[in-house]
């Protein structure tokens, strides 16, 4: 007669185990062992966790290649216990200088910095998605397009932080071409992504219309976040304090809910309240250099965890200054960026460098960052040279 232990011993049965260790307690009555099976599965419903060793034992399994479910606990439960609250003050937020010479990285590079890749290319392109994706498929998206506003007076304002106009959609679009320039992003972002993923598309107030226009056929809505930052930035009438978070669902099948109404203790709303970059930190001055709308990467990495689990791939087509690739490296997603200017995937795989303590390395030869650096100034001095030699040749002619 089996007292306690029924579970284990059916679980044995299906994995075609022909034995299992038992204690025998032959000593107790039928009446004692009665009592024994009530008082122990009494005490497994009265037991507690405690919360610093369960998080422990999850932070030694994390690094494995399975699946933390099996222990028998939910996605949410799993993030509550590893990520049990952030400070509003984030390391993760500090920039990255972008420095003033020459881009390391150039059009077409991939590049691998533990489990993230970041190709500079075009969102545009298919080509873009295929080499960064191959036959992955985004669990989750989180894009910030440029705004089709100039960046100079309404995103620079007249502090020290100066930047360069973005290089496409930087207020020189009419409305039908931003929207054209959305919705052809939104269709590769469809196409490379798993049904049911849930897409979140951020966008300055001036052009709700045209995102919504752009999804219209390709996304179902199923809400809009407001970011409320601390302090309120450029504006006209009034200054702007907030941005605004399109969450999309693409495909048909049900997308992910790691929230649940607060089931496992992870209440959300649709306001997320953290700080915007205009905070007087220590690091805002790095912050501002590195990319003029940088989000904070504790905002990016929440919505990673109400949408997507562990270990599934996080997509970003407009990476900027990396924060998305930082948030999925603290949630232990794969992230997946794609950015055009050659300056901003610079810092990106510098930030990501730092966080993961990895190299930054060239997919096509394993050269990592600073090997690539000091090879390319070398080239380029080189052609420098030869430059110089070649003008003072037409000039003794």
């Amino acid at each position: 007669m089996i007292i306690v232990g029924h579970e284990w011993f059916l679980a044995a049965g299906q994995i075609g185990l022909a034995e299992v260790p038992t204690i025998c307690l032959d000593h107790l009555s039928v009446v004692e062992a009665r009592i024994y099976r009530l008082a122990v599965t009494k005490q497994a419903e009265l037991a507690t966790w405690d919360p610093d060793r369960l998080r422990i034992e999850f932070e030694s399994l994390q690094d494995l290649d399975i699946n933390l479910e099996i222990t028998g606990f939910e996605v949410p439960e799993i993030e509550a216990i590893l990520d049990p609250g952030q400070s509003l003050v984030d390391p993760d937020d500090e920039g990255a200088d972008p420095g003033t010479g020459q881009p390391i990285s150039r059009p077409g590079d991939l590049w691998i910095c533990g489990a993230h890749r970041l190709l500079c290319g075009s969102a545009l392109e298919a080509t873009s998605y295929t080499t960064l994706l191959s036959e992955e498929r985004a669990a989750v998206v989180f894009a910030d397009a440029p705004y089709n506003v100039k960046v100079g007076g309404h995103v620079s304002g007249l502090g020290k932080a100066r930047h360069a106009e973005f290089a496409m959609a930087s207020g020189e679009m009419t409305t039908s071409a931003f929207t054209e320039f959305l919705r052809a992003t939104f269709k590769h972002l469809v196409a490379h992504s798993a049904d049911g993923s849930v897409h979140f598309q951020c966008m300055d107030w001036r052009h709700m219309g045209e995102m919504l226009a752009a999804a219209d056929e390709l996304y179902e809505l199923k809400n809009l976040c407001v970011w409320n930052k601390d302090n309120g930035g450029m504006g006209s009438l009034y200054r702007s304090k907030h941005e605004l978070v399109f969450v999309f669902k693409a495909g048909r099948a049900p997308h992910r809910n790691n929230v649940e109404l607060g089931k496992h203790g992870r209440n959300r709303t649709n306001v997320w309240d953290y700080p915007g970059q205009n905070t007087f930190h220590r690091d805002r001055a790095a912050d501002l250099a590195a990319h003029p709308t940088v989000k904070p990467v504790a905002l990016v990495a929440d919505a990673l965890r109400d949408v997507s689990a562990r270990g599934e791939v996080v997509l970003d087509p407009f990476c900027g200054s990396g924060t998305t690739l930082l948030a999925a490296e603290r949630t232990r997603r794969k992230g997946r960026g794609i950015e055009l200017d050659p300056v901003y995937v610079d810092v990106a795989l510098r930030r990501l460098e730092r966080l993961t303590g990895e190299p930054a390395r060239l997919a096509a030869t394993g050269q990592t960052l600073t090997e690539l650096a000091a090879l390319r100034a070398a080239n380029g001095a080189e052609t420098a040279t030869h430059a110089d030699h070649d003008q003072e040749d037409r000039d003794a002619a």
